[in-house]
């Protein structure tokens, strides 16, 4: 049974001191709804996306539930750390492929801010091997990361200044994005120059700690039939891996087993040729936690190869107009990271890209109409791979 989004919302990312948890989602599940033509009665099932850790709310599916006047609707939580809001999405995309459901609410939220930093960057080193790798060697995820990227510059020769080009040109469209966190373009020169974290990232290198919420409507083939929908997109394919928990078990630093693993499955599913994907997708949103992360995500979705991702940026083949362009939202980098919303924020992206309702000069040529959402949990203890297109299988 094919899927399709046929509506979507965002709320503005950023430190959000003023709106509560369930004002927050509001912002998005109110637009999400509106535009999909559809209230509270019609909704079969809602799914929501949240880490919430830091957050004063736990029990976040029936706070909505109640603020937002639902009636007679099932509800899930689903957590997959950094993956979450692409988790979400495929709870709600296979409860409707199962028969279970027609028409499905998908909320990604997080409130990251309701908490101090030190106690945020603490709790997010759980998602990896809390035991091994936090108590005991005192790892964040600036320094996971960091592995990989030092891996990489020393097999493949890439740079810091490699590295300063990525937050560049995510700055670059994430100034053009009205929700991104950071409104505001940077030079080579100010990212180069910025304060190191966890060498070789320094600040501008690193995605932000960052309140926000998206959501995305989700409807069964048949009733997009039967209320005439004419603006949806589909649900391609979806694939979606799994990485050890302990990174000294795993074989490679350059790569994410799990997400290489996920774009497999999720390229075969959609019917895309695994040897030049890029050719037949019109961009992606690929999960930029780290500016060295997006450039292997490069490789591991095959936009090129092994070694040869760093070649894409400094060529600006991910700029509009390039091979494949790559985070013309921001990205997680200048757009921002609400843990729970980062992978359905992706999903509206992929709706507003197809659709040819990018403002500001971020659209895409959409030649192919397909769209494809990279979501990684941890340092690639979960990948979701998703593509999106105009028209179903």
């Amino acid at each position: 049974m094919s899927v399709a989004i046929i509506g979507t919302g965002h709320s503005r990312f950023g430190a959000r001191k003023d709106v509560n948890v369930p004002e927050l989602a509001w912002e998005a599940i109110k637009p999400a709804m509106q535009s999909a033509n559809v209230d509270q009665k019609e909704i079969d099932f809602m799914v929501v996306g949240t880490a919430g850790l830091w957050s004063s709310e736990a029990a976040v599916p029936p706070l909505l539930y109640e603020y937002g006047m639902f009636e007679d609707v099932g509800s899930m939580r689903v957590e997959a750390a950094c993956a979450t809001g692409n988790a979400a999405i495929r709870v709600g995309y296979t409860a409707i492929e199962s028969g279970e459901a027609e028409v499905v609410l998908v909320v990604g939220l997080e409130k990251m801010q309701e908490s101090p930093n030190p106690t945020v960057i603490e709790l997010i080193g759980r998602f990896g091997s809390y035991f091994w790798e936090f108590e005991n060697f005192g790892l964040t995820f600036p320094g996971y990361y960091a592995l990989h990227a030092t891996a990489y510059m020393a097999k493949y020769g890439a740079t810091e200044e490699d590295f300063a080009k990525v937050a560049v040109k995510n700055h670059f469209y994430g100034a053009k994005n009205p929700n991104a966190q950071f409104r505001r373009e940077i030079t080579l020169e100010q990212a180069v120059n910025s304060p190191y974290v966890a060498w070789p990232f320094k600040l501008f290198d690193c995605s932000p700690i960052t309140d926000g919420s998206a959501a995305v409507v989700l409807a069964s083939e048949e009733k997009v039939k039967e209320w005439g929908v004419e603006e949806k997109i589909w649900i391609l394919g979806q694939g979606v891996g799994t990485g050890t928990a302990n990174l000294s078990r795993r074989d490679s630093f350059t790569s994410l087993k799990s997400a290489s693993y996920a774009a497999e499955v999720a390229y075969r599913k959609a019917g895309i040729d695994m040897g030049a994907p890029y050719r037949q997708i019109d961009g992606a949103n690929v999960h930029d936690c780290f500016t060295a992360a997006e450039i292997i995500a490069y490789e591991d979705l095959r936009f090129a190869k092994r070694g040869e991702g760093v070649e894409l940026i400094r060529e600006e083949q991910t700029y509009i107009g390039g091979r494949i362009p790559v985070n013309v939202d921001g990205g997680l980098k200048s757009k921002g990271h609400p843990i729970g919303a980062t992978g359905v924020s992706q999903a509206v992206e992929a709706f507003k890209q197809l659709l040819s309702r990018a403002e500001n000069g971020r659209q895409v040529d959409v030649r192919n109409g397909r769209y494809l959402a990279h979501n990684v949990g941890g340092t690639g203890h979960y990948t979701y791979v998703t593509i999106y297109g105009l028209e179903k299988r």
